[in-house]
């Protein structure tokens, strides 16, 4: 059984269980230890997986965080854990907060055994987010969030790799977030800047609370064209061709784009020989081998300029704007040194 199967069994049994489990102690044995074995620790092997981790905050002696998962006899990853009846709540952010600047972990996690906020310390070192970088709820699990998971297993669990894409992770979710509650409730500014171009009058009170209702629906309509246009889609596809999960996600390249690409590659074929060319909805990506997290670059194609961006180390990173490929032989050398770097990473 593939851990995509594993997590939706276990997501199963979450939902069996979450409604007879009434305290803290019931969680962490029925839902917690399970789901951290799930992961490969061994939780019964006090080298790798501490319970009650000592975690004392200044003049407080005997504090202790829930679990410590540890590496070279260092704790990795502390876990704070409250009971699955209980919602997760600023409190409880701050407790962990306070543990980990104590600690020398790089993750936090903060669970009520159903949802799981993982934290890091990626805008001040030492000094935990108070947002989550990922968050993963059993009962409405995701492809994305489950592939994330699958690099906190133990055989998988590479620190340097988490970190490179957390800072991704945590915007996207901001952003989502952000999106959401425009969709369900738009800010007056937000409807100002929507309207600017479309409506020439005076922005009073009235005119903005009236085009709000108007973008409200136009956001559902729009949303509900694009899942019609998707099912549509489907419906019409050709029956008698059987197409795999990998071959749905292939994309065929236009001209242009591997052109640039291969520009790119050029570049680097001297340092490494196994290079892939992706390509999403929104950009075309080199990275090197078959590990998607060592990508090199992205280049997001639009109708004047082009986005050229640089994969991110530490505080270094690159945006930069072309029309022509030839351009970018003038970053040739910051290319290099990010391929270096994802070779070394």
């Amino acid at each position: 059984m593939d851990f995509i199967d594993k997590i939706k069994q276990f997501s199963k049994r979450v939902e069996t269980l979450k409604d007879t489990i009434q305290t803290e102690e019931a969680t962490k044995t029925s839902l917690i230890l399970p789901f951290f074995t799930m992961l490969e620790y061994d939780v019964f092997n006090p080298f790798e997986f501490i319970p009650e981790f000592i975690a004392d905050v200044g003049t407080k002696k005997g504090e202790k965080v829930d679990y410590a998962i540890m590496q070279d006899n260092k704790p990795i990853i502390i876990i704070e854990t409250k009971s699955c009846n209980s919602e997760l709540n600023n409190k409880h952010i701050n407790q962990l907060f306070r543990y980990f600047t104590v600690t020398n972990a790089r993750f936090g996690i903060l669970t009520n055994g159903i949802i799981y906020r993982f934290y890091s310390d990626l805008k001040e070192s030492n000094k935990m987010d108070l947002i989550p970088f990922l968050e993963i709820d059993l009962l409405h699990l995701n492809e994305k969030n489950i592939n994330e998971l699958k690099h906190f297993r133990k055989t998988d669990f590479n620190m340097k790799d988490i970190l490179n894409s957390a800072t991704e992770l945590k915007y996207s979710a901001m952003i989502r977030k952000a999106l959401s509650e425009q969709i369900n409730n738009p800010s007056d500014q937000f409807v100002k800047s929507l309207i600017k171009d479309i409506y020439s009058g005076v922005k009073t009170q009235a005119v903005i609370d009236k085009f709000r209702l108007i973008i409200k629906d136009s956001f559902n309509d729009y949303i509900n064209d694009i899942l019609s246009e998707k099912i549509k889609t489907v419906i019409n596809a050709p029956s008698e061709i059987s197409v795999t999960k990998e071959n749905k996600r292939e994309k065929t390249f236009t001209n242009m784009e591997l052109e640039i690409l291969n520009f790119i590659k050029d570049m680097l074929n001297n340092i490494y020989s196994d290079i892939i060319f992706k390509k999403t909805d929104n950009y075309i990506a080199l990275q090197l081998g078959n590990n998607s997290r060592k990508w090199v670059c992205r280049v997001f194609l639009r109708q004047n300029e082009h986005l050229f961006l640089l994969h991110k180390f530490g505080d270094y990173e690159c945006e930069y704007l072309f029309d022509e490929i030839a351009q970018l032989a003038q970053i040739k050398e910051l290319i290099i040194d990010v391929a270096n770097s994802c070779i070394n990473s």
